[in-house]
């Protein structure tokens, strides 16, 4: 065949390909016109005949609400006014001094804690101070929003707070705002020096780990901590997820990989997307250890990951309250108009068993449902949450010379009857096991009943605790009254970072922008 007939040929083939596939482009291109020019002729009717005047910048959001209304909660149009605060918010930081506030019954602007390393923890700040002026002057009377926004303020400038101390006394803190990153990986308390203090029993060492969410820095804040427990002899590790609504996909893989040797870590699927399924590569993995992950209704996206597979890897064993049900990968799209970014669901996760954690319209099955169930109702819950936060209170060192000579005090766990439980558990299969050091078959093939852990006395630390025998291990009935955390998560469905420039695809679930002057809460408070 000369190359002429083969141009020929060549260019039968392109036009017959062509012909197959225009008329779907056309089609597609038609009915987007069609729409746009429906959309172009209601606005111009409204805007020239409403009977009230009307305000563009509402009409045009409120067009754009009403069509992702039509699709899950998770998918969100973020103007371009709101896009720094919220990458902000994806990747767990903010600018300003790191403090988290909270207006007191007397009306004053009270430090409910300094966060760790910030501006604020650096001048000297301490839970329970009271703020009096911002830059010398007085703030009383002023809501708290507008207080905020004198405290923040440009990366590397200055700002004064006059506060009173716990003690009475008055003090002016000069600090420089920073960019601050919130701790994720926290502790059951803290030591004299302000350290973290791991240890909920002392004999034998159970160690305790609360991740409040998924970070870009989880991972690489979580690995070492848990690497020096198990240097350090601990004998079994409470895993605490409730209250997290999740974070960064990518973070939660790589602490799966960190705790699982061998087997499917997670399975993704969407429409218009490949199946994903993502195995342990084993390389990192950690020496096995007993070990316990506790969920509620507050659990979401990323942490349901973490406890899921661990559980379906035998792993761990999963006690608490069924989890949220929030399964749902969202990817951050820029628009091509530069009008800023949509946040869009592309997929669902599934768990290695094949199961699928998001919670779907009519659905009897969604979330991680325990292997212990341990109910807490609703005022049970608010008691530890609050007693959780005093834990981790930022407080004033004690000098050397006034310090006591007993170990670091810590409230009695009666209240959390879910820690409680984890922690008899724990005990329990350490002692009738002799803490097997094979445990391949997971702390989940023998599970010890409280009703055989040995008896103890209600304590701070040291022995074990038992649960009354009162308190059955029952399946929980669905609550399907539970809400979300309200935290904003966002998920990334990889175990590695995007590469410089991309927005990565997050899995989240929606909250307010705040102004960036303005950190997330983490409970009914703010931080500045």
């Amino acid at each position: 065949m000369n190359r002429e007939k083969l141009a020929w040929s060549i260019s039968l083939v392109l036009i017959a390909t062509l012909a197959f596939s225009i008329p779907g482009t056309l089609a597609q291109r038609d009915d987007d016109y069609s729409f746009m020019r429906t959309l172009v002729d209601i606005h111009r009717q409204v805007a020239s005949n409403y009977v009230d005047p009307v305000d563009e910048s509402k009409l045009r959001q409120g067009a754009i609400d009403g069509m992702l209304g039509e699709l899950d909660p998770f998918s969100v149009y973020v103007p371009p006014a709101n896009q720094e605060a919220f990458d902000r918010l994806l990747e767990g930081s903010f600018k300003g001094v790191g403090i988290q506030l909270n207006q007191n019954e007397n009306g004053q602007l009270e430090v409910i804690t300094p966060i760790d390393g910030s501006p604020a923890a650096k001048a000297g700040m301490m839970a329970g101070d009271i703020i009096l002026k911002v830059n010398g002057e007085s703030i009383e009377g002023i809501r708290m929003p507008d207080v905020q926004k004198k405290i923040g303020g440009p990366l590397g400038t200055e700002v004064k707070m006059t506060v009173r101390h716990a003690t009475g006394e008055e003090a002016e803190l000069t600090m420089t705002r920073e960019e601050i990153v919130l701790p994720t990986v926290k502790g059951y308390g803290r030591n004299q020096d302000n350290t973290w203090d791991y240890y909920v029993c002392d004999d034998p060492k159970i160690a305790y780990v609360r991740i409040t969410q998924f970070t870009p820095d989880t991972f690489q804040t979580l690995a070492p901590v848990v690497g020096n427990l198990v240097q350090n002899g601990m004998r079994g590790l409470v895993l605490d997820l409730r209250f997290n609504p999740g974070g960064r996909l990518d973070q939660a893989l790589q602490i799966l990989d960190m705790l699982v040797d061998r087997g499917t870590l997670l399975v993704t699927k969407g429409r218009n997307r490949p199946e994903s399924r993502i195995e342990a590569t084993g390389s990192g993995a950690l020496p096995w250890f007993p070990m316990i992950v506790l969920v509620n209704e507050h659990s979401a996206s990323a942490s349901e990951v973490v406890a899921g597979s661990l559980m379906d890897n035998k792993r761990a064993l999963v006690l608490g309250q069924r989890s949220y049900g929030k399964g749902s990968v969202q990817e951050v799209i820029p628009l091509d108009s530069k009008s800023g970014e949509l946040k869009l669901t592309v997929a669902y996760y599934y768990l290695p068993s094949g199961r699928l954690v998001h919670k779907k319209k009519d659905a009897t099955d969604w979330g991680v449902q325990p292997q212990i169930v341990v109910p807490m109702d609703l005022e049970t819950e608010r008691k530890v949450f609050n007693e959780i936060s005093n834990r981790e209170l930022f407080r004033k060192p004690i000098k050397a010379t006034t310090q006591a000579t007993t170990g670091p005090t810590t409230q009695p766990l009666m209240i959390d009857v879910q820690l409680q439980r984890a922690v008899d558990t724990l005990i329990g299969s350490i002692v009738l096991e002799g803490a097997s050091k094979e445990g391949k078959g997971g702390l989940g093939a023998t599970l010890i009943s409280p009703a055989t852990a040995p008896s103890g006395t209600d304590r701070p630390r040291g022995g074990p605790m038992i649960l009354p025998s009162s308190r059955p291990i029952v399946p929980e009935e669905p609550d399907s009254t539970a809400q979300p955390p309200d935290q904003l998560p966002s998920t990334q469905p990889a175990p590695k970072a995007a590469p410089p420039g991309e927005k990565p695809p997050v899995d989240s679930q929606t909250a307010p922008t705040p102004s960036p002057a303005t950190a997330p809460a983490t409970a009914p408070t703010t931080q500045p």
